[in-house]
Formats: structure tokens, sequence, C-alpha cells
């Protein structure tokens, strides 16, 4: 086996949780910076990191890095790198990327640049003039920040938000990395009660149900290395094994998922049974108003509405102070609420305990953590 330098890339705010992720996969030599974690492993790793990793956006191999302030070095120093050793002769390598605080500012020009080094690599590599391009695809992206070249090929393929299980999504869903993201940093643990009173789409609520069971995430999906020879069928077979083989079947979750929206719960339900935890679920039509339970020190995870088109701002702030008088009655209960409203805080009636910073898509949002009391230890005596 190689040893091969990884990039997983992350929503900006979650990279400590995707190294913990890549630390607990028994993964060595971490680095975390904005929006990346980078990390060593070998070809098992490739498919491993792929299946297992919940937060990171897309897995990629390093092929290498260096600093070009005018087009000949970006030309010259891509040229260098060793991209027959992933690259075959039919692979068809598309080029992207993008360009931040760098002298080399089009990303078009760096784009065509990129290509035709790598097509120069290549020649003299395969003694051949011209490439056909017809076969697996190894999707090449280059980072150029403050004149720093990172060159990459692309694991993953579509995005590993993409689970398979949400064919179908209401308006504005919560990306599945976030949303595991979200669980991750609280204090829910499988043997406690998690409610999402705004489910929507049932991300949050089957999220935590495939981390509650242990069912890796990219289980039911495919990846686009899958189909590159230096990766072999064997290889993916074992790994999609031992993930089946880690799925613990028989445990019991208390999680519930409620919506106003009667749509959006029977979306939920489809979505959860297309990911294989629907009996671990329970999804009612139920507004916010008639919450209620009897559970003790649960753990409520939500993504309310913002109100960030005209003319929702009051009736999302008239949500806000409703949840207040709510969630108060929760009393053992801790909340963990995600919202790009400066002023939540104020309108919810309590200061929280933490708040992060994370990004849904393009929008900067706080997340809002609220400790509950720590459960209490049953005393079998007075049972």
């Amino acid at each position: 086996m190689s040893k091969i330098e990884f990039i997983a890339t992350t929503l900006f705010g979650v990279e400590a949780i995707t190294a913990r992720e890549v630390k607990e996969l028994g993964y060595q030599d971490i680095t975390v910076e904005d929006g990346k974690v980078t990390f060593v492993g070998d070809e098992v790793a490739l498919a491993r990191s792929n299946l297992w990793i919940r937060t990171a956006e897309r897995i990629y191999v390093k092929i290498g890095e260096f600093t070009a302030t005018t087009f000949e070095e970006l030309f010259e120093g891509t040229k260098a790198l060793p991209w027959e050793v992933w690259i075959p002769e039919d692979g068809r390598f598309p080029v992207e990327g993008y360009s931040i605080k760098s002298k080399l500012f089009s990303v078009s020009d760096c784009q065509a640049i990129v290509k035709k080094a790598v097509v120069e690599r290549l020649k003299t590599k395969y003694k051949k003039e011209w490439f056909e391009e017809n076969g697996a695809t190894y999707k090449i992206k280059f980072s150029l920040m403050k004149d720093k070249v990172t060159l990459m090929i692309d694991t993953s393929g579509i995005g590993l938000h993409k689970r398979g299980y949400r064919v179908m999504s209401n308006e504005a869903p919560l990306r599945e990395t976030l949303a595991a993201a979200m669980i991750m940093l609280s204090f829910w643990k499988p043997d406690r009660p998690l409610m999402d009173p705004f489910c929507g789409s049932g991300t949050i609520p089957i999220e935590a149900a495939m981390i509650g069971i242990n069912l890796a995430p990219g289980l039911k999906r495919q990846f686009v290395s899958e189909k590159w020879g230096r990766i072999s069928n064997k290889l993916w077979k074992e790994a999609r094994e031992e993930a089946v083989g880690a799925i613990k079947k028989d445990i019991t979750l208390n999680i519930k998922g409620y919506d106003i929206d009667k749509n959006a719960i029977k979306l939920s339900k489809d979505n959860a049974r297309k990911a294989g935890v629907e009996k671990y679920i329970t999804f009612e039509n139920i507004p916010l108003k008639d919450l209620k339970t009897d559970d003790k020190y649960g753990v409520i995870i939500c993504n309310p509405p913002y109100g960030e088109r005209m003319g929702e701002l009051e009736e999302v702030e008239k949500l806000y102070k409703e949840m207040g008088k709510v969630f108060k009655k929760l009393d053992t209960w801790s909340f963990y609420i995600l919202t790009s409203h400066e002023k939540f805080e104020k309108l919810f009636g309590r200061q929280a305990s933490k708040k992060r910073k994370l990004y849904n898509g393009m929008i900067k949002a706080y997340y809002y953590q609220y400790y509950g009391p720590k459960p209490q230890p049953i005393d079998l005596n007075n049972k």
C-alpha cells in the first residue's frame, strides 16, 4: 500500500469535527486549516474516508503544492508533479479551481495552464501526442491561496452530503454534512432523547439515527474513484463489508421529528425509509405550540426558519419568542439552534451557553448552544 496525502474539504466552522472523524478512523499526520483537513493514509483510506466521514464535503488526493506568481511557474510546477501515478492513458481529467488573494487571479487562464501542463506531463510518460479522455474521471482541482498552489484529484465525485436518501427535499434544505456536524457538536448520545421541532425533510433526525446505529453515510451511494484502476474492486468490497458489519442493528433510539407542514412529514418519512432508519424515528405533524414531552434530559437540535426573505422576518421573530416560551418548560433539556438572526438570544429570552459561527451554504449562521443539566444516575433503590 502507498502512503497518500488526502484533503477532506469542509464547510467553514466544522473543520475540528472532521479532524476528529479522521482520527477516529485511525489516520495520522492531521493538519487543520480553514475549510480543509489534510491527513495521510493509503488506498484503503481513500475508500474508508469516503464511506465514513460524515462532515466532509469531498475527499481529494493531494498531488502537490508550490508557490507561483507567474503563469510560467504555474505551468512548470504543475508539469513537475507525478500525474501518471493516478491518471491512466484513457483517463478523463477536467480541471476546475479558484484563486483568492493571489497574483494569478484569472481562474480561466489558470485552468487552461494547469490542463496544458498535465497533458505535457502525460505526453512524456505515455509517449503519445493525443489523449482521447474516454475512460474514468479524475477531476483535477486547483486552489490558489495567497500565491500558494495546491493541486488535487477529486475521489468522491458527487459531494459527500449527497447520501442517496434525499432525492426530494423541501425549500432551503439543510446540508446533510452540516446536520451531522450539528449533532456531533452537541452533547447528544444515542441513549438520550432527541427532538427536532422543525424537521423539514427530516435531515437532522435521519443523520442522528445513522450516527446512533453506526451506519456509514456513504454506504448507499457510489463514488467516482470506484472506477479507478488503482483502487481495486476487492478493496472497495472489503471497505463496504466492514461498514455493513459495523451497523448496530438491535439498538433502541428515541428520536422525534415534528413539523407544522404535513407534506414535510411525508417527505421525512420517505427519506428515512430510503436511508434505512425509519424504524428508529417518529415523525409527526405537530406545531411548535403543541410541543410537549415527558422525557427528561433530552436534546433539541434544530434549524428553524431564518426570515431571509422580505416580509418573513416579523413572522420568524414571533416564532423565536414562542420557541423561548415552549422550550422553557423543558427544564432538563439542552437546546442547539442554528439561525442567521443576529438577535436570536434576545428574542429567545436567554443567552446561549456557547455560540459558534457556521455556514449554512453561503449564509453565515450561529449555532446557539444551551446546556441543560447533566442526566442524573438512576437510583435503583427508589425504582
